[in-house]
């Protein structure tokens, strides 16, 4: 991973627990990977959210990107020092709380949401490959950048760091070409900055926030091949960088052109913004994209593997088997992609927010449990066993933790397609993220703690 020397290899393993003689790596990788993989056109329509649908001024939407993206990356860099020391992926180490089979809601929750996230980069890649390069259909862009990223899946792990590696340089000329632009070769005059509207503020802050909680489910998938004595300091520290930089950069530009833009698209914007430049930007910031759905077929087919998993325990799937869900998991997001409707950022928005809560509860008891209550030391052939092992089938206490981690969230929920009680109160912001880490985490420290933690690996 470190030097290359894998990248033109085909990963063999898929869940099983990396060996102690296979790691290889740095915690640098971890950086690139995450920084790579960030600059793509969908993390900069993200950024352009704060102005074209939260209506936010420039200044007001960099605050919500700075704030929530780096209070956010956090969560996702605690989950990534877990790879190193367990060697297996993120959704594998699910089954240590809430039980073999209890971890199956999850982990389904989880390979939706990353098939997901693969159509809306499709989505987003044919509509700005059709505005820089008008030869180029929609059709045609859905399905080169999903070729290019089911290949990277079925090569796996090592081609896939190699992959956001060369990106982390191409995409960040582009990115740092646009801004040059932008600002000094072409000034365009900003309109009158909108009143500071404090729940479209907080709305912008939980989108940015989310932005990296929603890599928490899989960041240990690619941390895993890290040797053990990597170290949790050293792998959250890249990780968190990474994932940080790589966002804020992207999304600022996006805020940037929904400011100067609001009533065009976000492709349309950054040629009408960039000029010639574009004919290199959109095209590099749209190759991301398909490094970064690799990334997120990737979790998929491992989340999808571990559910069939669950009921043959004496599966030991390899390459033919990641290669065969990666090739019928990025036909599903194809045709998502193709039949999204019109209204693409509206639904992707609110996409992202329904991402929360589903996701926030799960990620403050897998932290919790990790790091209060068993301090890393899990048994991991127990999360391969028939009968779960130490860990049993199901993990009541867990499980009823998260049910009340989604039911708290209701109050707070301020979407398209339902707004609870408290949101008038909020000025429309939806906050629900806060109550589920607020509640969920001291709840089930609270009811786990008495349980003893289990002994080394």
């Amino acid at each position: 991973m470190g030097g290359g020397e894998h990248v033109a290899q085909i990963e063999q393993r898929t869940i099983q627990q990396i060996p102690l003689d296979q790691r290889h790596g740095r915690p640098r990788d971890l950086f690139t990977l995450w920084f790579g993989a960030n600059l793509t056109m969908l993390t900069v329509a993200t950024g352009a959210l704060c102005t074209s649908v939260f209506h936010l001024s420039l200044a007001a939407s960099l605050i919500a990107i700075l704030f929530g993206n780096l209070f956010g990356a956090v969560f996702m860099a605690l989950h990534a020092a877990q790879g190193p020391h367990l060697g297996v992926p993120q959704m594998i180490q699910t089954r240590g709380q809430f039980g073999a089979r209890g971890a199956l809601a999850v982990i389904a929750f989880v390979a939706t949401m990353d098939v997901g996230f693969f159509a809306s980069n499709l989505v987003l890649s044919a509509q700005s490959l059709h505005r820089a390069l008008p030869a180029t259909t929609p059709d045609m862009a859905v399905a080169a950048v999903a070729l290019i990223g089911t290949l990277a899946t079925i090569f796996g792990h090592d081609l896939i760091h190699g992959f956001t590696r060369v990106m982390s340089w191409l995409c960040g000329v582009a990115i740092a070409g646009c801004f040059g632009w932008v600002l000094w070769y072409h000034p365009l005059p900003a309109p009158a900055a909108p009143p500071l509207a404090w729940g479209a503020l907080l709305g912008a802050i939980s989108t940015s926030v989310l932005w990296q909680v929603a890599y928490a489910p899989y960041v240990s998938d690619y941390s895993r091949y890290l040797p053990r004595e990597t170290g949790t300091r050293s792998a959250f520290w890249a990780s968190y960088w990474g994932c940080a930089l790589g966002s804020i950069a992207p999304m600022a530009l996006g805020a940037l052109l929904g400011s100067r833009f609001p009533h065009l698209d976000i492709s349309e914007s950054l040629v009408a913004a960039t000029g010639w430049f574009a004919d290199f930007a959109i095209p590099a910031l749209t190759l991301s994209i398909a490094a970064a759905s690799a990334i997120s077929l990737y979790c998929a087919v491992l989340s999808t593997i571990a559910i069939v998993q669950t009921f043959v325990p004496a599966w030991q799937p390899r390459s033919r088997a990641r290669a065969s869900l990666s090739i019928a998991l990025a036909l599903v997001a194809v045709v998502m992609a193709l039949f999204a409707g019109p209204h693409f950022m509206e639904s992707y928005a609110n996409f992202l927010l329904l991402l929360l809560y589903v996701m926030v509860p799960w990620t403050a008891i897998n932290l919790v449990d990790y790091y209060l209550i068993r301090h890393g030391y899990y048994d991991v052939p127990s999360f391969f066993r028939s009968d779960g092992g130490i860990y049993g089938h199901f993990n009541l206490p867990a499980l009823i933790c998260y049910a009340i981690g989604i039911l708290v969230q209701l109050p707070f929920v301020s979407n398209g397609l339902y707004s609870g009680p408290m949101v008038g109160l909020l000025g429309g912001a939806d906050l629900s993220w806060i109550a589920g880490l607020v509640v969920v985490g001291p709840l089930y420290y609270a009811t786990m703690r008495g349980k003893a933690a289990t002994t080394a690996r």
